[in-house]
């Protein structure tokens, strides 16, 4: 650090007395000095010293002044009490007294308030108040500071304490020093800086102390020893140094630790005020004998660099360490001057005022930068420089240069003949370092740590400024003192070349033959012998490593990336393709990279070029090169087929054309050119007269025509080269079915391959019968078939099926397929069922049933469970191996379709909504009530063998006990009321069976008598529900019920004894004689003679005879556990009444079932489909709504 001065001046009164300088401030822009100087104002001109104007207002000696940070105004106070304020324009506009001297003035930063401070109390003032408040204190004040925030003032008292004010005045915080009362605080400020987490108040007192303090009061450090009385205490703006000047009449700068740096200037008397400009380096220092000196500080730069490792000095007493590749930097706090510092690979040594610490880094790692202490040389050095070693430090005086241990044993020394000039570590073993050392007189030394004599490399005429030597020690490079850069060989000593206006010289540490230099603004960088690169740079060139140079400006060092495409670009001209190489690996470009792959590919130069095409990544010429190599390896040596692959490549086709055929390859160019559909160049090419190369080349044509969007002429080429499929693909593609069915019609029946492609494209365009006319030509049936059924056009398909039965299923299952998409599941069923694919009409047929029992349609559910068991008798009669599985089946689907097909009307009995003109508001139903508990038993007692998806129990036991209360079946209510308590029951039944089961249990326990069944067959009464099942429980006969009302039909069901086939059986029944119905009279008359006779009952009849079937009737055993069926002979057939007799004709493999009506005068009917017996009223009742069977929907016309 040196003080500059700028200028100078003595106050003076009119008597040539000398005044004292008692205070001094910068207005805030620092182009004007306010000057106390005995009772007046004086204001200097900053740049020059000249005095601008005295002010002239106090009355007595002027002891402060201040300036308000917003610049429009400042103040002065005087020992004649009065504070006067001052416009920026040098007038006086406000004056305002106190009762004693005033001692301080200072301005809020942020609010413009002025503290005024006299002997025994302040004052504080602001422009928008027209009183001045004043506060008492204690002591005498001597000094005053605000916050940066304006927020507390701080006072300086003459009995040593300190007292923190707020804005209102009043005391916050009062810090009671340590040895106070003999040390009067007469100088305090606060840090400006803003970047401090915490306000850091600075307090000198004359104690002889400079010290420290928090806000809260709380010391900051230790105090630092003066030495003498401080008068003065200044921050510079940023807060990194404090200005003290006093009693030793002197102005010293420290750090903000306190710690002296240095002496800013030397007095002839004490210094009681000292100022910093805001925002600089100057300093004004007021003295007691009138001198005002003006100071510019200058920081010098103090640092080392070792490749990409930069020291130096920050605020004077910190060392940061940057790595100048990855821009990291690390701060090393010394806690005192640094003075010289010196880097050298993991070593770095700082010079302290009386010690030379050596630090190292705590890993080998490049990229590491955290240092420790690894030595400490407690002594104080002289030295211009320092230069440090792996286990040395070194250190320059004039012409000595003096070798250390770490411990501080000198070890070696060794002294010049000339001053020396420039110092520098050029490696070598850990101790045994060479160093490059330049001397005024132009000499060049070599110098090995461990080697007490000192060996010249070579002397020159001019003294050395600059050294550097190349990365292999063959060639160095000089700056001289008239800015000239030399570069010798050093195993030659010839000087190779020079350039001129040099100022700093760098090596590149990556490649020999590279160098840069520095100087009048601009950076040179040399390759070889070739022309010097030029541009602008500012600054010193310090370090040249690669792509990036290493530049010092003023104090900032900087890395610049430059990249070395000039250099590349010259060794290419000189066709150097592998030091061209070199250069783009220190750093170029993405396209110099590619410049430098295609200049070394047509040089034949394939490793370079390889090389380069791999940076870039580019695939497709690695390729070539790897082709080329291989062929090479195979025996190829022709050069110029090579370089005309490379020109093909990089789209220099008719020179790569040339030369191919100067090698006598004209087929590569002609195969060259059609790829590149250049057919007119191509055809330049072409042998002499190949008909197979013309054909390749209209074929090549045609495809490049069909790329290219010109698709009929590509079609027309095709057909011309005899392609014919790819034409027809065009054709179709486009939709051209004119020219698609010309073109079938001219080719070939044996081209069965393009006729098959013309006629799927036709069927594509929908052309179906031009795509016939294409399949009849070719005789393929199976294929026009399959596009009838494509076209939907199903009759020509059944005509076609017809002809050739063995392509019945290609055409039935489309069929089918189709019908089941339009919904028509039942046709589909039967579609499949033709095509002989019974196992897909099932599959039909159980989704329609899953899909109507899903949907609550019962009804048809029932149906299609029905049509389910037919399938099952159609498999079990054509598939032997199944037919035990289909009939088990059979019975299961005539079980379903029976409980679905009565539970609909439960469903709709249930589930429809209420209306309020039924009686009891029951749900609306076309069923009598009779009906509804008939089937509700029905549905009970086949509920014994298993529960289908989707029937309900609760609405079957609902439906019953309603109507089983409708119709005095009260026992049996009750019981499906109790029934239905132990089922879960929904919500919209629950009122209504609550409320059912109270209003049964008024109703007696039993059941009307007409209500319960008879057996038919033993004449035995029965109970409304049987736990057995839906027979009778004396006989154990089945009931036969109508499946309409279900009401029970007066059958009986027998069997014919063995021997005597189903239709023997009936042809037997057919022939049978009716019996003559006996005539039931009461009257009998009679003629005797002439007499007539009327008698009434007086006869007794004839015994009759026993009926042979009735007979049968009680062949079992009275309440036995097993049926017994009633089983007839061959006579008791042809007793039978033909009339009398119900014959269910099932198809094989099932028997036939006869029933026998006990009750000849009620008429029965028999569905011929369904085999559902039937009572007469009730069928022609559904059959003329429905026009059906109900059951299994057959019509009688069908």
């Amino acid at each position: 650090m040196r003080a500059i001065p700028t200028w100078v001046d003595k106050v003076h009164d009119r008597d040539k007395v000398e005044q004292c300088i008692w205070d001094l401030c910068f207005r805030p822009d620092g182009s004007q000095l306010i000057v106390a100087a005995g009772n007046r104002v004086l204001v200097y001109d900053t740049s020059d010293g000249t005095l601008i104007q005295p002010l002239k207002g106090h009355k007595d000696t002027v002891y402060c002044v201040a300036y308000a940070r917003d610049g429009k105004r400042f103040a002065s106070g005087s020992a004649d009490k009065s504070v006067i304020i001052w416009t920026s324009k040098l007038e006086g506009i406000l004056k305002y007294t106190h009762n004693d001297a005033i001692q301080c003035l200072a301005y809020n930063p942020v609010t413009h308030q002025l503290a005024s401070c006299a002997v025994s109390d302040f004052g504080l003032w602001s422009p928008e108040q027209k009183n001045v408040s004043k506060h008492k204190v204690n002591s005498r004040i001597t000094c005053s500071s605000w916050t940066n925030d304006g927020q507390y003032l701080a006072l300086g008292l003459y009995n040593g304490l300190i007292s923190i004010r707020n804005k209102g005045g009043e005391e916050k915080v009062k810090i009671e020093r340590p040895y106070a009362a003999g040390s009067p605080v007469w100088s305090l400020e606060w840090n400006p800086s803003r970047d401090e987490p915490y306000d850091i108040l600075s307090v000198a007192d004359w104690g002889q102390r400079l010290s420290f303090y928090q806000l809260s009061g709380k010391q900051i450090g230790k105090d630092r020893s003066l030495g003498y009385d401080p008068c003065t205490l200044g921050w510079f703006s940023k807060g990194e140094y404090v200005v003290v000047g006093g009693s030793n009449k002197q102005c010293c700068l420290h750090t903000r630790e306190g710690v002296k740096l240095g002496v800013i200037g030397e007095q002839e008397s004490w210094v009681w005020c000292a100022a910093v400009k805001p925002d600089s380096n100057y300093v004004a220092v007021g003295c007691q004998d009138g001198t005002i000196a003006y100071y510019q500080l200058i920081f010098s730069t103090v640092h080392g660099l070792y490749k990409d490792r930069y020291a130096y000095r920050d605020n004077m007493t910190d060392v940061i360490i940057q790595h100048l590749i990855t821009e990291q930097k690390v701060r090393i706090k010394c806690r005192d001057l640094v003075k010289k510092i010196a880097i050298y690979r993991h070593r770095l040594a700082v010079q302290l005022p009386d010690k030379i610490v050596i630090y190292e880094l705590y890993s080998d790692d490049s990229a590491d930068m955290h240092y420790k202490v690894k030595e400490k040389i407690n002594r104080k050095f002289e030295c211009n420089l320092l230069v440090v070693c792996s286990q040395n430090i070194i250190l320059c005086q004039d012409k000595r240069l003096q070798c250390y241990s770490f411990q501080g044993v000198k070890e070696r020394e060794w002294m010049m003949e000339s001053l020396i000039r420039y110092i520098k570590v050029i490696g070598g073993p850990s101790g045994r370092e060479g160093l490059l050392v330049g001397l005024k007189n132009g000499q060049i030394m070599k110098i090995f740590v461990d080697n007490a004599f000192p060996i010249m490399l070579l002397k020159q005429s001019t003294s050395v400024r600059c050294l550097d030597m190349s990365a292999t020690r063959t060639k160095l490079a000089v700056v001289d003192e008239h800015n000239t850069c030399l570069v010798y060989d050093l195993n030659t000593k010839d000087l190779l070349f020079q350039e001129p206006n040099a100022n700093s010289v760098a090596w590149n540490t990556h490649y020999e033959d590279m160098l840069c230099f520095s100087g009048n603004g601009l950076l040179n960088i040399k390759a070889s012998n070739f022309p010097v690169h030029q541009q602008k740079l500012q600054g010193f060139v310090v370090g040249f490593s690669g792509s990036k140079i290493f530049c010092l400006h003023v104090y900032s060092m900087s890395s610049v990336d430059v990249p070395q495409s000039a250099p590349m670009y010259q060794y290419l001209e000189k066709k150097h393709f592998k030091d061209a190489y070199k250069v783009a690996c220190l750093g170029v470009t993405e396209g110099d990279w590619e410049a430098l792959a295609h200049e070394a590919l047509e040089g034949l130069d394939f490793d370079t070029a390889k090389k380069a095409f791999i940076r870039i990544r580019d695939l497709r010429y690695l390729e070539l090169i790897h082709s080329i190599e291989e062929r090479k390896k195979r025996g190829e040596n022709d050069n110029m087929i090579f370089l005309a692959d490379v020109y093909s490549y990089q789209t220099k086709f008719h020179e790569g054309a040339k030369l191919y055929k100067k090698a006598g390859q004209e087929q590569r160019a002609m195969n060259m050119y059609t790829d590149l559909r250049m057919f007119d160049y191509a055809k330049e090419y072409i042998g002499s007269g190949d008909p197979l190369d013309k054909k390749m080349l209209i074929t090549k044509q045609a495809d490049w025509a069909k790329s290219s969007n010109e698709p009929k002429a590509a079609a027309e080429m095709y057909i011309s080269a005899g392609e014919f499929c790819k034409a027809i693909d065009i054709i179709g593609d486009h939709g051209w079915g004119d020219m698609l069915i010309d073109l079938a019609r001219k080719l070939d029946k044996a081209d069965r391959e393009a006729l098959s492609r013309a006629a799927m494209y036709l069927a594509k365009l929908e052309q179906y019968p031009y795509a016939a006319e294409v399949y009849s030509k070719m005789g393929d049936i199976k294929s026009l078939i399959s596009l009838h059924v494509e076209a939907k056009h199903w009759e020509d398909a059944f005509t076609l099926v017809e002809k050739h039965p063995e392509y019945k299923e290609e055409v039935y299952v489309p069929y089918a397929q189709w019908l089941a998409e339009n919904d028509k599941f039942e046709e589909a069923q039967q579609a499949f069922h033709k095509a002989g694919l019974q196992t897909e009409a099932v599959k039909v047929l159980e989704q329609l049933t899953h899909n109507a029992v899903l949907e609550s349609r019962f009804n048809d559910a029932g149906y299609y469970f029905w049509k389910l068991s037919i399938q099952c008798i159609d498999i079990a009669r054509e598939e032997p191996d199944k037919r035990e599985e289909m009939l088990e089946k059979f019975h299961d689907y005539q079980r379903r379709a029976d409980m679905y097909f009565a539970y609909h009307s439960i469903q709709r009995y249930t589930d429809e909504p209420f209306t309020s003109h039924l009686p009891e508001d029951e749900p609306f139903t076309s069923h009598l009530p009779e009906a509804l508990f008939n089937i509700s038993r029905y549905l009970l007692h086949m509920m014994q063998g298993g529960i289908p998806y989707g029937i309900s129990k609760v609405g079957t036991l609902y439906a019953l006990a309603k109507q089983s209360k409708n119709l005095n079946g009260f026992k049996l209510a009750r019981y499906a009321y109790e029934k239905l308590h132990t089922l879960r029951i929904p919500s919209r039944f629950q009122e209504a069976v609550d409320l059912g089961s109270v209003i049964i249990r008024s109703k007696p326990f039993q059941d009307a008598e007409e209500l319960l069944p008879m057996c038919y067959r033993c004449s035995t009464t029965n109970p409304l529900l049987n736990n057995g099942g839906n027979f009778c429980i004396n006989c154990r006969q089945p009931f036969v019920h109508s499946f309409v009302s279900f009401e029970v039909l007066p059958l009986v069901e027998f069997v014919i004894e063995e021997g005597i086939t189903d239709e023997e059986a009936v042809q037997i029944l057919d022939l049978s004689i009716p019996k003559q119905k006996k005539e039931d009279k009461k009257w009998h008359e009679s003629r005797m003679g002439q007499a007539q006779t009327l008698r009434l009952g007086d006869e007794t009849d004839e015994p009759e005879e026993e009926d042979p079937f009735t007979a049968k009737l009680h062949s079992f055993e009275q309440g036995g556990t097993e049926f017994k069926p009633v089983r007839v002979t061959r006579s008791v057939l042809q007793s039978l009444s033909r009339s009398e007799v119900y014959v269910l004709k099932w198809p094989k493999p099932l028997r036939y079932q006869f029933f026998k009506s006990l009750l000849p005068d009620v008429t029965i009917t028999q569905c011929p489909f369904c085999h559902k017996l039937f009572h007469t009223d009730d069928f022609e009742l559904q059959y003329l709504q429905k026009g059906h069977c109900p059951f299994c929907r057959n019509s009688q016309e069908d």
